[in-house]
């Protein structure tokens, strides 16, 4: 994040911006040894909040792996506002404003092929989350691998009030975040989860 430019977009030092986020290496310090990261999952990622950094000047931060160039992009259809009418839906309750570690993270690729309003109920009874806007950005951003052509993924944690659904998807050779309808299923999108989140 320090490489990216992070502290300049939130409008803080270096210093300032490491001690608003050290608290969570401690946490981290002290969960119990996570898994190596398998294809379509990653064990820990760092999620910087829209009341820190808007996730409009972030996505264009975010590259494909191994070597993109391309900067990532915000979908022109969002519309006027852009991505600040997105709110998380009811039963995604984030620990912290600022920060927090998203853990055991799914890319949820079974749920290609599957309405999103169809696959937002399993992931909720099997005890996970779906991610938000803002927990997809930061995703690609600490695990870019997790992004693949025809493996893409719906951010169904987020939601502003009608049927369309954010997603994460690959454009151009670049990462895009984009939506796609609640009732339409896509071969190439499935539905990102997490286990837990901590702060």
């Amino acid at each position: 994040m320090l490489r990216l430019g992070y502290p300049a977009l939130a409008g803080q030092s270096e210093a300032d911006f490491t001690a608003r986020l050290e608290p969570l290496r401690t946490v981290a310090a002290g969960l119990d040894p996570l898994p190596d990261a398998v294809p379509g999952h990653a064990p820990l990622v760092l999620v910087v909040t829209a009341a820190v950094v808007d996730p409009e000047r972030t996505v264009p931060l975010l590259r494909l792996a191994p070597r993109g160039t391309r900067p990532g992009v915000v979908d022109r259809n969002h519309g006027a506002e852009g991505l600040a009418p997105y709110r998380p839906i009811e039963p995604v309750v984030l620990p912290a404003p600022d920060a927090y570690l998203l853990l055991d993270v799914d890319r949820g690729e079974e749920f290609c092929g599957v309405r999103p309003e169809e696959a937002l109920p399993v992931v909720l009874g099997r005890g996970r989350t779906p991610l938000t806007v803002e927990e997809g950005v930061a995703v690609v951003t600490h695990a870019p691998a997790l992004l693949e052509k025809n493996r893409c993924f719906m951010l169904s944690g987020s939601r502003r009030g009608d049927r369309r659904v954010p997603a994460m998807w690959i454009s151009e050779r670049a990462p895009k975040l984009g939506w796609c309808w609640d009732g339409n299923p896509h071969s190439w999108l499935g539905v990102a989860s997490a286990g837990s989140r901590r702060a």
